[in-house]
């Protein structure tokens, strides 16, 4: 799912991005779910309130809300906010695990207004029903992209990549390019929430010296089909194919320009907690609650909501306070490190520094120290722990045989 430019040089902040939890109730039970996502939470907007919020959100400027659960269309006033933020000349978009997605819903969402659908596939049907924690759920998701596609939907997907799809990337390209997908989003998984309790599956630092490269071809082969492949917030940083991973086109010079969570990226919580961004740590980075508050105020006077609006390289600590991109990247993904060390400003999911330690010989791994409390968007916490880069790996690669392995671990 391209996201719209953003003019990240400007200090004129406003939520440009926003992305809106609906509600927390969905019909799946994703085993690397960052929000642990099942059941409601205790005291979820109104429809009534929920309107309101999206004439706050226009009038603040926003440009696209995307809007997220669980899952939104169990919301029972979706469409209606879909039709409040359409008619307001928002450009509204679904992220979807897809499993509710008939053709019947698509139609209905293409009249309320809604612009485009992202389903959220996590790699061939073994996999994706694995992760999924539902047999069928590749199925239900692929059958939603063809839904949504004949509602005159524009569609895309996303991705979350771990040593469990891993091997997955360029086979599941090909069954995206096959459904007619204009955009395909991918990440790397976090250890927050449901995956920080699985931290097996997780990717070692080392493993973008694999991925990177890998998602650079596949997405020089994705524009020649028409397709714009782009990497979530959280991969990447100043490898030699960072241009190309951030470009929008194959001559682009695009490149990470730092966290714009509070800047121009908003996060909203379904009981109207505020943040600066959908996956920051919600113990850490709620500015406010809009039952409260009203949106302007969170977002001009919240210090949670502004930490990335002054930020400089003194806030950067580790590996990255003496990188020689610092000033640009300032760390990259807040929630990313933040969901490794407890803080942001040293983030070892990057590109740059696995080929850096790489050429000396070396590596870094992650040990699980503490785990997490097991609340949405929580993490645990990690050591880092530095050797040779043809060291033994315990964890090995997680695939095929594994699986069962991952499907007999208990659901948080």
């Amino acid at each position: 799912m391209a996201r719209r430019r953003l003019n990240v040089l400007s200090d004129d902040f406003f939520p440009a991005y926003v992305v809106w939890e609906l509600t927390l109730s969905c019909d799946l039970s994703c085993r690397h779910c960052g929000s642990r996502a099942g059941k409601a939470r205790p005291d979820e907007l109104t429809t009534a309130e929920a309107l309101e919020v999206a004439g706050q959100l226009a009038q603040m400027g926003a440009r696209e809300v995307v809007l997220i659960g669980g899952e939104a269309y169990l919301h029972e006033g979706f469409l209606d906010v879909v039709r409040a933020l359409a008619d307001a000349d928002v450009s509204v978009v679904l992220t979807t695990g897809g499993r509710g997605v008939t053709a019947d819903l698509a139609l209905r969402m293409a009249d309320a207004g809604l612009r485009r659908v992202s389903v959220s596939i996590d790699g061939l049907e073994p996999t994706h029903d694995v992760m999924r924690a539902l047999k069928g759920s590749f199925a239900a998701a692929t059958a939603a992209l063809g839904h949504c596609r004949a509602a005159g939907l524009g569609i895309t997907a996303n991705t979350n990549f771990n040593r469990l799809n891993l091997p997955d990337l360029e086979g599941l390209y090909a069954h995206l390019r096959d459904q007619g997908v204009a955009a395909w989003q991918i990440q790397i998984t976090t250890p927050l929430g449901r995956a920080a309790d699985r931290t097996d599956m997780l990717l070692q630092p080392w493993d973008l010296l694999d991925l990177v490269p890998r998602v650079a071809e596949v997405k020089r082969r994705a524009f020649d089909d028409g397709i714009v492949v782009m990497p979530g917030n959280n991969l990447g940083y100043f490898g030699p194919e960072e241009t190309q991973l951030r470009s929008q086109s194959p001559d682009g010079d695009d490149h990470w320009q730092g966290c714009q969570a509070g800047r121009f990226v908003m996060g909203i919580e379904s009981d109207g907690a505020v943040k600066g961004c959908p996956s920051l740590q919600t113990s850490h980075y709620v500015g406010g609650r809009l039952r409260e508050q009203s949106m302007k105020e969170i977002w001009d006077d919240a210090p949670p909501l502004a930490f990335t609006r002054k930020r400089g390289v003194e806030s950067l600590w580790g590996f990255c306070r003496e990188c020689p991109f610092a000033e640009t990247c300032l760390g990259g993904c807040s929630f990313t490190a933040h969901a490794v060390f407890g803080r942001p400003g040293n983030n070892p999911y990057c590109h740059f520094r696995a080929r850096h330690f790489a050429k000396a010989g070396k590596r870094e791994r992650l040990v699980p120290a503490d785990a997490a409390p097991g609340t949405p968007f929580d993490h645990g916490l990690f050591a880092l722990v530095v050797e040779p880069l043809d060291a033994p790996d315990p964890a090995g690669e997680l695939h095929a045989k594994q699986l069962v392995q991952i499907t007999r671990r208990p659901r948080a």
